[in-house]
């Protein structure tokens, strides 16, 4: 480790980056940039108890969305022009890491002066990843049960604390 590095480099904690824009968590409570794609839940407009979990593959734009019981969504037609809930996740993406780092993850030229994400995607159909995104999601839930300690937590040991940066 060069005497150089980072105050947060030599610990288990990393700073948070503040989201670009504020964005509706009801809507979009769930985004990332992982595991080579645009990944999240997306909430039902209209049952309480649906959630879609929809995907962008990076390079290919492969389109992905089904529901929480792993059932097709019937407004993503033919696997390659986005629903609803794709372009939700998107304009979450955008509002929470900003468009250009979000088009460069995925791979995407958007035209100069466009501010829309969905101008540069080619899209294709992408396998059916659902079931990995969700449990994702369910593995940040549980977090939100665990009880507030000042004692190491070992699952928690990467997640950034509060303070942890100087």
């Amino acid at each position: 480790m060069t005497s150089g590095s980072a105050a947060y480099e030599r610990r288990s904690a990393a700073p948070v980056i503040a989201p670009v824009r504020p964005r509706k968590l009801a809507k979009v409570p769930f985004v990332e940039l992982a595991e080579g794609r645009l990944q999240g839940v997306v909430s039902s407009g209209s049952d309480v108890e649906r959630v879609y979990v929809s995907s962008i593959t990076a390079g290919d734009h492969g389109l992905s969305c089904n529901t929480n019981n792993n059932r097709p969504c019937g407004g993503l037609s033919g696997g390659t022009r986005a629903c609803n809930h794709l372009r939700a996740l998107a304009d979450a993406a955008v509002a929470q890491y900003g468009l250009d780092r979000v088009a460069r993850y995925l791979k995407v030229t958007v035209p100069d002066g466009s501010d829309d994400l969905w101008s540069g995607l080619h899209t294709t159909t992408a396998p059916n990843r659902a079931a990995e995104v969700f449990a994702g999601f369910l593995r940040h839930l549980a977090y939100l049960e665990v009880p507030s300690t000042t004692e190491p937590l070992p699952d928690l040991h990467w997640f950034p604390a509060a303070g942890a940066v100087s």
